[in-house]
């Protein structure tokens, strides 16, 4: 969440088209049992048992406002086809009621934890949406928000002590931010704590989900997301995922399996633009690792839903849609688990989107994702590099699995002198089938990539 307000007039620049979120009064509030003394509910449905090992997640982000209708239910209408990209994971931005005090109608103005934003549809519709979801093998995570509420949620109005005060008691937005549209929490209060897993649990429980992305991970403790993360991991009937809108590895230690390639996107957007190098990308992608866990793995994008708003779209980003495509193989390839934020696979960038143009693109990401699920060397693999100033070229291995990937950063074609190891082998292209035979040189056209696997 950052870049704020740019970010709900551009992302959500559209929101004049829609209706606002029917505002629920000011002093409504939770019920006082769900908060000073939790009682888990009963579970709905059944547990999904399909969620895929972390190393394995294609994890797809679904920001409502490009579907039509923009609803729980137009989603659930492309289920089929976001399954058939090679999702396993769809994370939902946040499901819950919108505030508009002090506002700008961002879905990360939480107004009731426990509530569903009426704009989306209804609990049972969210439950749906799920349940077709893991029909399909897919797991489903939703969106939380920990830093802060908005002005109206309920609990400004009975646990002022909650929040974060200034010297006359009054409370502030996040210190040392411009989000003045929500206000923030105050983590040395236990009871806030205890409410705040409460609520966390609630939805696994009531709406059977797989798990959260945490928005601004960062700015919480970590001793919360471990003492978070601790308690949802003692509900042994589901198989939770963690993701952290965060950078400092301090919140893979406290529990995530992933967290944000921050430096990398950048990096990465570098690259392209002609600003960093391309050994730059390896020194990046190695420093990420560096700071997480060893259980863990970096979020690898060429787009989200801020990146959206601030850089427009893939297309635009990467210059063209062979760079775009590109980009995808080296985020998706080099490391990590790889995203698709919605629109991105037909070259959109927000508001309502026309899905079914540009199948051309959505059928290269397919393709993409296709081998990365194929091969273990992509997910597991050892890194060799074998770079050059235009070309960013490495292999990995894996036991008997061996990928080499080449990919053209330029927009003109670039001739590549083949390391001596690799002249006179014989290969397969991993995403045409052919026969490969390399020799001294190579020339690879504008944004061209190669991903070849030893026959």
């Amino acid at each position: 969440m950052h870049n704020l307000i740019i970010l709900f007039i551009l992302t959500f620049g559209q929101i004049v088209n829609h209706p606002k979120s029917t505002a629920i009064p000011a002093k409504t509030v939770v019920k006082a049992n769900s908060v000073i003394n939790p009682i888990d509910p009963p579970q709905y449905g059944t547990p999904f048992k399909g969620v895929p090992a972390t190393k394995d997640i294609v994890m797809y982000e679904v920001n409502f406002r490009t579907f039509t209708p923009a609803t729980f239910k137009g989603v659930q209408a492309r289920l089929d086809a976001i399954r058939n990209l090679g999702v396993n994971v769809i994370w939902l931005m946040p499901t819950y009621p919108v505030g508009h005090l002090k506002g700008f109608g961002s879905p990360y103005s939480v107004q009731d934890y426990y509530g569903v934003n009426p704009d989306l549809g209804t609990l049972d519709d969210l439950r749906m949406l799920v349940a077709e979801a893991h029909q399909r093998g897919m797991a489903v995570i939703m969106d939380w928000v920990a830093n802060h509420t908005a002005w109206e949620n309920g609990w400004t109005a009975v646990h002022k002590d909650w929040y974060l005060q200034d010297a006359a008691g009054n409370i502030v937005h996040p210190p040392k931010t411009n989000y003045t549209d929500v206000a923030a929490l105050n983590y040395q209060n236990k009871a806030m704590r205890q409410a705040m897993i409460s609520a966390m649990k609630y939805w696994i429980y009531t709406a059977n989900i797989d798990g959260y992305r945490c928005d601004f991970a960062d700015n919480v403790p970590a001793n919360f997301w471990k003492q978070a993360l601790d308690t949802l991991n003692t509900i042994k009937t589901h198989q939770l995922i963690y993701l952290a809108e965060g950078t400092t590895g301090a919140e893979t230690k406290a529990g995530f399996q992933l967290s944000y390639g921050f430096d990398y996107y950048g990096t990465l957007k570098g690259v392209f633009a002609g600003t960093k190098s391309t050994d730059d990308l390896f020194t990046s992608n190695q420093n990420e690792i560096a700071t997480i866990s060893s259980r863990a793995l970096k979020l690898h994008y060429t787009t989200n839903h801020d990146n959206a708003a601030s850089d427009g779209s893939t297309l635009t980003i990467f210059h063209n849609q062979q760079g775009a495509l590109a980009a995808f193989v080296l985020a998706t390839y080099m490391g990590g688990v790889p995203l698709i934020y919605s629109s991105q696979e037909v070259g959109y960038v927000n508001g309502s989107v026309d899905y079914n143009t540009n199948q051309d693109i959505a059928a290269a990401y397919k393709n993409i994702i296709s081998f990365r699920k194929a091969n273990e060397a992509i997910k597991t693999g050892k890194l060799t590099t074998y770079n050059h100033p235009d070309v960013v070229a490495f292999e990995k291995r894996a036991g008997n699995d061996d990928v080499l990937v080449l990919v053209n950063v330029r927009n003109n074609a670039v001739s590549y002198t083949v390391p001596p190891v690799l002249q006179n082998t014989q290969w397969e292209d991993g995403l045409t089938h052919s026969g490969v035979t390399l020799t001294r040189q190579l020339t690879l056209q504008p944004y061209q990539y190669l991903v070849l696997k030893k026959g």
